[in-house]
């Protein structure tokens, strides 16, 4: 009786695609993490110029932030002028959102766009044309004025996340209050609200990241009293190149991770993303 060969084992195929994703992802990863480990790094060092590698550690360039006056007035003035105008966009983005998002018609559509433009516009032309505007309304250089332009800023952030949120809430919710005997008042503050407050609250986080880092606008309504922290770099570095820069641009970094941090433990950003 003839025995049969034994099958032949099969050789284990490599995932070359895989590999290759998951080196992409890695390099992927690296080149956007680099450049922010460096900023980091270099905050540290002990040399009087930028560098790197860097020499050494010290917290020298952190002491010089508390040391030169300008850096923390700039950072004040920017976190006052993000939470107030993010306040303000709030204000005016969300009853305008919910306005246009039941509406079929054609100008709703166009009024929902009309919202995006100041993100589509380049700032340095917004900048510029509420510059204009704003001094036909005797304003000037003031507080009141980068207030604005920030608002300005901050609105399409909270209306078009309001907008999306709102949209994708059945109809059915807010007539079932109606018919409960809810007036529009309390079917606004008890039903529309609560439903939308995922997308108001994102949009918000939006605007005050926006604001913290804007430097086109401030650059234009800046003035020695209202300079924000971008606009204090930017002449801080036309004299001086130190690791000081580095140190405030962590602390920058730090005031955004900060606000997303109390966004997590408030709200959760899951929540927020699933939405």
């Amino acid at each position: 009786m003839a025995v049969s060969p034994l099958p032949r084992p099969r050789r284990r195929r490599i995932p070359y695609g895989t590999i290759a994703l998951a080196a992409y992802v890695v390099l992927f990863i690296g080149f956007l993490v680099a450049p922010i480990v460096s900023v980091v790094l270099v905050s540290f060092s002990t040399s009087s110029f930028i560098v790197f590698p860097i020499p050494g550690y010290t917290w020298r360039w952190y002491w010089r932030i508390i040391e030169y006056r300008p850096f923390v007035d700039g950072i004040i003035v920017s976190i006052q002028v993000a939470l107030l105008s993010t306040v303000l966009a709030s204000l005016l983005g969300l009853p305008a959102a919910l306005a246009v998002a039941r509406s079929r018609s054609a100008f709703a559509t166009t009024l929902a766009n009309f919202l995006l433009a100041p993100v589509s516009v380049p700032a340095i032309v917004l900048g510029l044309a509420l510059l204009y505007f704003i001094a036909s309304l005797s304003l000037g250089i003031s507080f009141t004025a980068l207030l604005i332009a920030h608002t300005v800023a901050g609105i399409p952030y909270v209306a078009r996340t309001v907008l999306a949120v709102y949209r994708s809430v059945p109809p059915d919710l807010e007539e079932a209050a109606a018919v409960l005997g809810a007036n529009r008042w309390q079917t606004l503050i008890h039903t529309t609200l609560p439903l939308v407050r995922p997308g108001l609250f994102a949009g918000a986080v939006f605007a005050v990241l926006t604001s913290l880092d804007n430097l086109p606008l401030s650059f234009f309504f800046g003035s020695s009293g209202t300079s924000t922290l971008p606009v204090v770099m930017l002449s801080y570095m036309e004299n001086q190149f130190d690791p000081s820069i580095a140190a405030v641009s962590t602390v920058q970094m730090l005031l955004a991770m900060i606000v997303l941090l109390v966004t997590d433990r408030l709200y959760g950003i899951e929540k927020l993303t699933a939405s």
